[in-house]
């Protein structure tokens, strides 16, 4: 069994802002499989779970705000006995400029607090990672910056960019993190 976790804020003030490209990538992975997620609350996540060839997969978007994502993870993986090796974290960077993306098999938190608070919580930084660029940053506050909705001039670019990191997803379920990174980075 593989898990994909999403990484965004729930509620609609916060649905296209920069901070929600994770879960942006989950929800096109689950309308191209033609699922839908339910709330979990016990899990403290929306799940959906489909099948990719033999494998299970399980799309979550925590519901505990991003700060806390890592108590979604965790529950999920606790509950479904899912390995770390098969845990792929997708998130948004703002060291990368929009429409770029990176796969990692491991690091630091590199700042962003939904990391954080995964790495706490599984208590390793040995986790696969995929991050869109949502960058650059311009002369503000990060948190600031992070909470802004994309602009209409760039929502072309990011439809193709979260489109992309979809595929690159469920590319990274069947490849090695190698081959991966040749492909994606």
């Amino acid at each position: 069994m593989k898990l994909i976790a999403g990484l965004g804020n729930v509620g609609e003030k916060y649905l296209f802002t920069r901070h929600n490209a994770g879960f942006m990538a989950v929800d096109k992975i689950a309308l191209d499989n033609n699922i839908q997620f339910k709330e979990d609350k016990k899990l403290k996540c929306l799940l959906a779970k489909f099948k990719l060839g033999n494998e299970d997969v399980i799309l979550i978007k925590p519901t505990t705000f991003m700060n806390l994502s890592g108590e979604a993870v965790s529950a999920v993986m606790n509950y479904y006995k899912i390995d770390i090796k098969d845990v792929l974290i997708i998130y948004d960077d703002i060291s990368l400029d929009l429409g770029r993306l990176r796969f990692r098999a491991n690091g630091s938190d590199g700042g962003h607090n939904g990391i954080k608070s995964i790495i706490k919580h599984l208590n390793s930084k040995t986790f696969n990672r995929l991050k869109i660029g949502i960058g650059p940053q311009p002369p503000i506050p990060s948190e600031a910056f992070v909470l802004q909705n994309f602009s209409k001039e760039q929502m072309p670019e990011l439809k193709e960019t979260i489109t992309k990191a979809a595929e690159a997803a469920l590319f990274s379920l069947k490849n090695s993190i190698d081959k991966v990174q040749n492909k994606y980075n």
